[in-house]
């Protein structure tokens, strides 16, 4: 719910300034000509390597799926970090070539993507929910498993895990902004950008508690999911009781994420570039390029796969560094959207001109608030030692990877960037006669 309050600030940041660059636009306009230079830059490098993360955490899943699915229907198969790591490597060039090379069929895609994830939803609630129970299958769980019972064993008090556990639910609706990056090759942006929030938000809301409740329900043998590899195929392969029908519904799984990830290659792409357009990044001349013959940021993206390959190597040598970054993909994304949020709300919300969606009076500034304090407090909790006691195997280094990573950006800021980077080139709906200071 906290996340209704952070998607309504950025949509209405999205209707007022609309453009490809999201939050680093805003994150430029909002805090007024002083600072917006800076903490544009900032901003707009966090969003960026965190869609990175997003991307390499996707990729993860679906190799993982990929292996799993074989593995459910091969009983002597071991997998082993490598085989995914060889699938993660194969997925993720597939889908850079597909967005570099099928640019033109990326709408068709998103529209089959869109129809294709909600079937997928539909027919996985409708398998999970009927099959348990028939021809021999061990019955449903019972009501008092799904919504009473409490099992939390890794040393924090409850409310403490309760609130921590609140990371899986920011992974998979964190991405509030996704849909600002087309905002410059759609119709009619200030309206339909902000819509598209909304029902994102919504779409994911009821969806994905739909399919946590049905999937809570078909657990019949909870110990054997800390015995799996992949815990969802086992659910999927207790609800139906079969390899056969588990592989059915992980094809889903498998179809709906490969689809994510090339939009996340989209997204990644057109967020190098617009960075790159404006002279935050190296090479400007190369990343903020888009190929005539392609109508699309090609070295952009291709630089992207590069670091995306880069993190996967990482999942070979140590699967908690991995899952580091994972966390990571949310800490950024939370920075970068303070980054544009709560300057605009410490400015008393008067240095952009609204657009047509727009939270009048009071509402704005309580909206604009709980997005701040829920995003800064959990931004800690979040950086909170996965269970106690921890160790250095163990630890969570997700606040150390964001503190190299920003202190990377501040040495590119410091020793090179603040000399010629001038922020956005366009100034989108700002406050007449308002400019972003250069110096």
């Amino acid at each position: 719910m906290f996340y209704w309050t952070v998607a309504a600030s950025v949509a209405e940041l999205a209707s007022a300034i609309p453009s490809s660059a999201g939050v680093y636009h805003w994150a430029s306009v909002t805090p007024g000509p002083k600072w917006g230079r800076i903490i544009g830059f900032f901003a707009g490098w966090w969003n960026y390597l965190a869609w990175c993360l997003g991307c390499a955490s996707m990729s993860s899943i679906l190799a993982n799926t990929l292996v799993q699915m074989y593995a459910l229907n091969h009983p002597g198969f071991v997998a082993e970090s490598w085989h995914v790591f060889i699938t993660y490597i194969i997925t993720t060039w597939l889908s850079c070539a597909a967005v570099c090379l099928w640019n033109s069929a990326m709408p068709g895609l998103n529209k089959f993507g869109v129809f294709i994830i909600l079937a997928g939803f539909i027919i996985t609630v409708i398998t999970v929910t009927v099959m348990p129970g028939r021809g021999g299958r061990p019955p449903h769980a019972s009501s008092a498993f799904v919504w009473k019972d409490w099992t939390a064993d890794i040393g924090y008090p409850d409310g403490f895990v309760f609130v921590a556990g609140m990371l899986n639910g920011a992974y998979s609706v964190g991405s509030v902004h996704a849909t600002t990056q087309l905002a410059e090759e759609i119709p009619n942006p200030s309206r339909n950008v902000p819509i598209a929030i909304l029902f994102q938000v919504a779409t994911g809301f009821v969806t994905g508690l739909c399919y946590l409740i049905a999937i809570m329900y078909a657990i019949n043998d909870y110990d054997a999911l800390f015995e799996s590899a992949y815990p969802i195929a086992e659910i999927y392969r207790q609800a139906t009781g079969s390899a056969a029908g588990a592989t059915g519904l992980l094809s889903l799984v498998m179809i709906c994420i490969a689809l994510t990830v090339v939009g996340l290659y989209i997204t990644c792409g057109r967020t190098l570039w617009a960075l790159a357009r404006d002279g935050a990044t190296p090479f400007p001349g190369v990343l903020g390029h888009v190929q005539e013959s392609l109508d699309m940021p090609l070295w952009s993206t291709i630089v992207t796969a590069v670091l995306v390959s880069v993190l996967g190597a990482i999942y070979v040598g140590s699967t908690t560094a991995f899952n580091a970054f994972v966390g990571t993909f949310i800490l950024l994304c939370s920075c970068s959207f303070l980054a544009c949020i709560l300057p605009n709300l410490l400015s008393g919300r008067k240095n952009i001109a609204y657009g047509p969606f727009r939270m009048h009076g009071i509402w704005g500034f309580i909206i604009n608030g709980i997005a701040c304090a829920y995003l800064l407090i959990w931004s800690v909790i979040y950086c909170f030692p996965y269970a106690l006691p921890t160790s250095a195997a163990s630890m969570n280094y997700t606040c150390v990877i964001w503190g190299g990573l920003t202190f990377l950006v501040s040495l590119w800021w410091f020793g090179s960037a603040r000399k010629g980077y001038q922020g956005p080139t366009t100034t989108g709906s700002v406050v007449p006669g308002m400019v972003i200071d250069a110096a």
